[in-house]
């Protein structure tokens, strides 16, 4: 199996070391393409107005100076374009992608964009208790592999993706594995930040404190909290159909 790993932390982050055993676990024909630095946030976006560029920094190993996209993108149209890869793993990401964060991920997108391309997709995530937990991928370690092993023959169908978190526990004191549904998050609450610059100048900074959410039944939110890796299956189809019913007898 061939398989293609990418994140949206950058080449050098922890957590991609992470996720590369867990690829080597399933196959030695692994392929890395990832951004040179971090991403985060960058969600699905794509670098159009200036040049990105492609760097091979070892064997099968290439960084590109863009967002996870770009790194997808290029992976498939130039360095495995005859070598097309079986499977995309992106992560493990320092942090959850849990509920709505998914829509802002950059490491979700990267799944996201391999979905786009016809190939297996999975974004692995590691929740963290802290933001100096920077390193706390034991969980992802411990239970990485087998939920990917677990993964690679089930029917995603076309255009789906996986989306996988591992909650901020010891390995040992993870409950199980959870197949689960997107959560949601309450988003009038969060937060900007004002500051000024050694210039005088105002900034905002986005995103400095929690952001509530409900922890309904059946979501990947409860399942984090309740120490359980949450499996959330996601689709690329954002059409709403009963909505689409509606409209059409407005516009009929």
């Amino acid at each position: 199996m061939r398989i293609l790993l990418t994140n949206d932390d950058g080449i050098h982050a922890p957590g991609f070391e992470v996720l590369e055993a867990i690829a080597r676990e399933i196959s030695d024909d692994v392929w890395i393409c990832a951004p040179a630095e971090e991403q985060s946030g960058a969600g699905h976006s794509l670098t159009l107005n200036h040049p990105v560029r492609l760097r091979k920094l070892g064997e099968r190993r290439y960084s590109v100076t863009g967002t996870p996209t770009d790194s997808v993108m290029l992976a498939l149209r130039t360095v495995l374009e005859d070598k097309t890869p079986d499977l995309i793993l992106s992560g493990v990401n320092r942090g959850a992608n849990l509920g709505d964060d998914i829509t802002y991920s950059g490491t979700a997108s990267a799944a996201m964009e391999g979905a786009l391309g016809g190939i297996k997709s999975i974004a692995l995530s590691q929740v963290l208790k802290r933001d100096t937990d920077h390193e706390a991928f034991e969980a992802a370690r411990r239970f990485g592999g087998e939920v990917v092993k677990r993964l690679i023959d089930a029917p995603f169908g076309d255009r789906t993706l996986v989306n996988v978190n591992f909650p901020p526990v010891p390995a040992e004191k993870v409950r199980g594995i959870r197949a689960v549904r997107q959560g949601f998050h309450d988003y009038s609450r969060g937060s900007v930040v004002e500051g000024r610059d050694p210039r005088g100048l105002t900034y905002y900074w986005f995103g400095l404190h929690s952001i509530e959410h409900t922890l309904d039944h059946g979501t990947d939110l409860e399942a984090i909290d309740e120490g359980f890796v949450s499996v959330t299956p996601l689709q690329l189809d954002l059409t709403h159909y009963s909505l689409l019913s509606t409209l059409g007898e407005r516009f009929d």
